[in-house]
C-alpha cells in the first residue's frame, strides 16, 4: 500500500486536479463516484483511494476483463459483472463486505458514463442489506477538485437519503459536466 500511496503522492503533486476531501472510511463499505461521465473518472477515484490509504474494488463491465487488461483489473482491485446476467453480484458484494474488515467497493451510481436517465439503485440496495455506509466521492472539473465528501448511513427512507446525495452532489458536475445526470433513483416515484 505504501507504493499505492507513493504513486497517489506524485499524481496529485503533478495533476492539474487538486485533491480535497473529508477523512477516509474505516472498515467496509460503499464509495460512490460521482458524477461518472469520463474514464478519467477510474483514475481520479484510484488516486483518491491511494492518497486515502485505502485498496479499492470496483465494478467493471465483464468485456474490461479480458486479454492482457484482465490481471491488470483484477490487480487493481476490478471485480468483473456481466450487465446481462447481474444475479448474485449484490449477495457477492455483500458477503465480501462482511468476509472482510476493509472492502471499500466504489460503484458509480449511473452504471456508464452517459445516456442515462437516473441512477441505478444496486449501490442503495447493497448498503441496506450489507448495513454498509455509503461515502460520497467526487470529481467537479468546475473546480477542478475531486475527493471524499461525507459518509452517510443510509435509513431506508429512499427520498431523504437521496435529498442528502442530492445537496452534496449539487455542485459536482465531473470531468465531461454535459454528461451529469442528477441523483435520483426509480424508487423515488
Amino acid at each position: 500500500m505504501r507504493i499505492l500511496r507513493l504513486i497517489a503522492d506524485v499524481f496529485w503533486s503533478v495533476s492539474r486536479w487538486n485533491f480535497r476531501s473529508e477523512p477516509a472510511p474505516k472498515g467496509s463499505g460503499i464509495l460512490l463516484a460521482g458524477p461518472h461521465t469520463s474514464n478519467w473518472d477510474f483514475v481520479l477515484m484510484l488516486a483518491i483511494a491511494w492518497k486515502c490509504g485505502f485498496r479499492p474494488y470496483f465494478l467493471g463491465k465483464k468485456e474490461l476483463f479480458r486479454g492482457p487488461a484482465g490481471p491488470i483489473m483484477r490487480a487493481l482491485g476490478g471485480i468483473a459483472v456481466d450487465r446481462k446476467n447481474p444475479v448474485g453480484v449484490v449477495d457477492d458484494l455483500i458477503a465480501r463486505a462482511k468476509a472482510g474488515d476493509d472492502f471499500q467497493v466504489v460503484i458509480t451510481p449511473e452504471g456508464t458514463r452517459g445516456g442515462v436517465e437516473r441512477w441505478k439503485s444496486g449501490f442503495y440496495r447493497i448498503a441496506m442489506e450489507g448495513d454498509l455506509p455509503v461515502t460520497l466521492g467526487y470529481c467537479d472539473s468546475k473546480t477542478m477538485t475531486a475527493g471524499l465528501g461525507p459518509t452517510i448511513t443510509l435509513t431506508g427512507d429512499v427520498k431523504a437519503d437521496m435529498d442528502v446525495m442530492r445537496a452534496f452532489y449539487a455542485d459536482k458536475w465531473g470531468v465531461r459536466p454535459e454528461r451529469r445526470v442528477l441523483p435520483r433513483l426509480a424508487e423515488e416515484g
